[in-house]
């Protein structure tokens, strides 16, 4: 069976909390935010995050294999950011990252953003060889990781159509 994107209803904010605390512990030097810090947020937190619909789950056989999400940051308006992405081990390289980002990209163009961005880890060579090859270009824009100050992350973006 094939991967199917949805996104969360907000019935699923404890399925996307487990999903998202998985991702923090299995990867943390991927992402901006901590396990810790996630692991203290309270179940009303949870819920508005999932309220927006703008969180995505990636299923293949019934299982969640990989979680997306995006926002328009402030100041940013004809842009929207694509964070929290992650893919299961089990089932990267198999289409699940590229069907994420697909649902993404539509989902923020029909909000009337005309660019997606997101941020790429410093040695997060994975992220930024997929990113690439989905047609995102770095922007030269770089700032502090704020999981680990040590380390930088760069802006990537794609034009949306």
């Amino acid at each position: 069976m094939g991967v199917t994107v949805s996104a969360a209803a907000v019935a699923e904010w404890r399925t996307v909390r487990q999903v998202r605390l998985r991702a923090l512990a299995a990867d943390p030097a991927a992402f901006g935010s901590t396990l810790a810090r996630e692991l203290a947020f309270d179940d009303d937190l949870w819920r508005e995050r999932v309220a927006t619909g703008r969180t995505f789950l990636a299923r293949r056989d019934g299982a969640v294999v990989g979680i997306a999400s995006f926002y328009a940051e402030p100041g940013r308006e004809d842009e929207r950011q694509l964070v929290g992405m992650w893919v299961a081990p089990e089932a990267r390289g198999s289409g699940v990252a590229a069907a994420l980002v697909g649902v993404v990209r539509r989902a923020a163009a029909a909000e009337g953003a005309t660019r997606l961005t997101l941020f790429v880890a410093e040695g997060n060579e994975p992220a930024r060889r997929l990113y690439e090859r989905l047609g995102f270009q770095p922007t030269g824009e770089v700032l502090e990781l704020t999981s680990d100050p040590c380390r930088g992350q760069e802006r990537y973006a794609l034009a949306l159509a």
